[in-house]
């Protein structure tokens, strides 16, 4: 086995451990969705009055159109928590070992992402087993179709809270963080209402969510959950993936870390 393969493999493997023996956090994961689709949904598609028209040209329900919105917020929500464990595990010197193993940075961080986005997409697939059990039907082979677009929307979402981890250095900051930067990436897209439904209340609130990189992920599943491929929302999440990839990048190179702590 290469350094790489041997890489990936143990860090796959520890944060599978971890996530096992972190029962409370599937739940959760799994209670947040559900009360927005079993509860909630009742009473936004009374209050908006929605009549949903997605691109597949048939009408839908309100729960189903919220679905795919629902399943990137799986995948938004584990992002976030991936980051707080990469903020504890830097205060803790873990991450600091795992930086300095004979491999690329670059590599070490990816196995780290596809690690979490891993146990985020079993999540999601797990919340549309329930979703499907509560009547939420969806085109058979359209369950195939959205694990690759929950895959590039995860290491997305991923990628930004890499970021996000990178430039916070004490664990009771990153909470505040995490509210500040998931409720107004949620609720400005499209994962509860579509964007008429927004253009009809302001222009600019329109023009907010439709530059949300967030927006796109949810378009990507939503449409790939009807056995069809959006490009233009998969070329926005590859582009916003590169992006904060970089970014994160540059936040963990140990050698900017040094240069600051000489400096102060």
């Amino acid at each position: 086995m290469t350094p790489y393969l041997r890489a990936l493999t143990a860090i796959l493997t520890r944060e599978a451990l971890r996530f096992v023996t972190q029962r409370e956090r599937f739940l959760a994961a799994l209670v947040r969705p559900l009360v927005w689709l079993l509860v909630f949904a009742a009473g936004f598609r009374a209050a908006l009055g929605l009549s949903i028209t997605p691109p597949y040209q048939t009408y839908i329900t309100y729960e189903v159109y919220i679905v795919p919105g629902l399943v990137a917020m799986i995948l938004l929500f584990n992002a976030m928590q991936s980051a707080l464990s990469l903020v504890y595990d830097r205060e803790m010197g873990s991450m600091r070992l795992l930086l300095t193993a004979p491999l690329p940075r670059w590599w070490i961080l990816f196995c780290k992402l596809l690690a979490g986005v891993l146990v985020s997409v079993l999540q999601a697939y797990a919340f549309l087993a329930i979703a499907y059990a509560f009547g939420i039907r969806l085109p058979p082979m359209g369950y195939l179709w959205v694990l690759p677009a929950m895959i590039v929307a995860g290491l997305m979402l991923g990628a930004m809270g890499l970021f996000l981890a990178s430039t916070i250095r004490q664990l009771e900051n990153f909470a505040g963080v995490m509210n500040f930067v998931i409720f107004p990436v949620f609720f400005l897209s499209t994962a509860l209402y579509p964007l008429w439904r927004m253009a009809e209340s302001s222009t600019l609130l329109r023009d907010i969510c439709a530059a949300n990189p967030f927006t796109h992920a949810v378009e990507l599943i939503r449409f790939a959950l009807y056995e069809r491929m959006n490009l233009e929302a998969l070329g926005w999440v590859g582009l916003t993936f590169a992006l904060f990839m970089a970014l994160a990048l540059w936040g963990f190179d140990p050698a900017r870390g040094m240069l600051t702590r000489k400096a102060r």
